[in-house]
């Protein structure tokens, strides 16, 4: 029962740890960088580390906090989110923090699923399934709720493009590569290092 205590006890420091992460990261220049459009975002990178640390649960709840801190940037000035929220308030929250729970989860069972056959393999799949995971789901929700909105036919018009994925991918392409590319990277060593030194991933 004891182990069992102290166990949970370091679980829940742990996670604690990666929100305090993920809060800090969101709120300083670390977690962003802007651009007229949608800002690149590094905060899949806590993520991910916190999905395959922490498991699939600890995944989601950084996915969680992840959500959080970009719904209140909506409130901070952020053009693109100040704007959804004005569309549709309810939309927006929907926006901003399920598919960010879905994506911290999901990348959390990636890991579990690949460590069976080759643990090595998993650290960079749920490092680069957490990004991906973060773009589809995020544009999937804009798309479902937002696209026939003038604002985000605005866009449209001005991308020349013709319907909803050819939207997603002018949109978000370059974008989403570059948080791809940062996450597989980062996350997949830093997970490594923490795995090895935790022993627990």
């Amino acid at each position: 029962m004891k182990h069992d205590t102290t166990q949970h006890t370091r679980y829940m420091v742990e996670l604690a740890l990666m929100a305090a992460i993920i809060f800090l990261m969101a709120f300083t220049p670390l977690g962003y960088f802007r651009t007229p459009g949608l800002s690149i975002t590094f905060l899949t990178v806590p993520v991910a580390v916190g999905a395959i640390i922490l498991g699939p649960k600890g995944g989601a709840v950084c996915g969680l906090v992840f959500g959080v801190t970009s719904l209140i940037q909506c409130f901070m000035g952020g053009t693109f989110g100040s704007m959804l929220l004005s569309i549709n308030p309810a939309g927006t929250v929907f926006t901003c923090i399920v598919p960010r729970i879905l994506e911290g989860l999901l990348c959390g069972l990636v890991y579990q699923q690949i460590r069976k056959v080759s643990k090595n393999s998993a650290y960079f799949a749920a490092s680069l399934a957490c990004p991906l995971l973060n773009t589809i789901f995020f544009m999937s929700a804009v798309v479902v709720i937002f696209y026939h909105t003038e604002y985000i036919q605005g866009f449209v018009q001005a991308l020349g493009v013709s319907n909803p994925f050819m939207f997603v991918l002018a949109f978000v392409g370059v974008q989403g590569l570059i948080e791809a590319i940062v996450c597989f990277l980062i996350a997949s060593a830093v997970s490594r290092t923490l795995g090895a030194a935790l022993k627990t991933a």
